[in-house]
């Protein structure tokens, strides 16, 4: 039986806790939007086939915990990942300076050939306290490409999906590989036990 899509790309969502990972991930994989949601406790996940540029893609999205004392489990995730969606929040500054953190974790967790996306969430928010030339700065200084994005009103979240999975692929053409090349260190063998290791609080402001 022909498989429905060409290839898999690992893709990590990244960030402080509430500043709206797994809000994104429900935007981008089921087009809606919710007011609150429960807090992600260790991993969790979402698959999306794309059309990237005339070819169909599955997208196989994490979304980690950004609680401290969940990070140690999230790191072993890092394995396999190709591309990852840096998250922060523009009504919180303290989302905004911890990118450099994440940052640093990221490469000393991740492949070197991994892509980041930096994207700062709640852009239509009046409750603003990064602005977006602080957010251009911080990407430009890194090299990351950036979007500002609101899962409330769905802006720039399939774009920053989209700008992630070309760059994956154009590093996976650099790189020699052939378009359905399995994803090293595939989880899949964890998908099975998730529940086991996704305990869920509650949360009214995550995204």
């Amino acid at each position: 039986m022909a498989l429905d899509f060409a290839a898999t790309y690992k893709i990590l969502v990244l960030g402080d806790s509430n500043v709206g990972k797994t809000c994104i991930v429900h935007r981008f994989c089921d087009e809606r939007y919710y007011e609150a949601y429960i807090s992600t406790i260790g991993i969790d996940f979402k698959q999306k086939i794309i059309n990237l540029d005339g070819v169909p893609i599955k997208l196989q999205i994490w979304d980690t915990a950004g609680q401290e004392r969940f990070r140690t489990l999230t790191t072993a995730y890092y394995r396999g990942a190709m591309g990852i969606l840096l998250l922060y929040d523009v009504t919180n500054l303290e989302s905004f300076n911890h990118i450099t953190y994440w940052l640093q974790n990221i490469e000393e967790n991740a492949s070197p050939h991994c892509i980041t996306v930096l994207a700062g969430n709640k852009c239509e928010s009046n409750d603003r306290i990064v602005d977006s030339e602080s957010g251009h700065k911080i990407a430009e200084h890194f090299d990351l490409p950036f979007f500002e994005v609101s899962c409330k009103d769905n802006v720039n979240i399939d774009a920053s999906f989209m700008c992630l999975a070309r760059k994956i692929r154009e590093k996976r053409e650099q790189k020699g590989y052939a378009l359905a090349d399995p994803v090293p260190d595939d989880h899949t063998d964890l998908l099975k036990t998730k529940s086991d290791i996704q305990i869920r609080g509650c949360s009214a402001s995550s995204c």
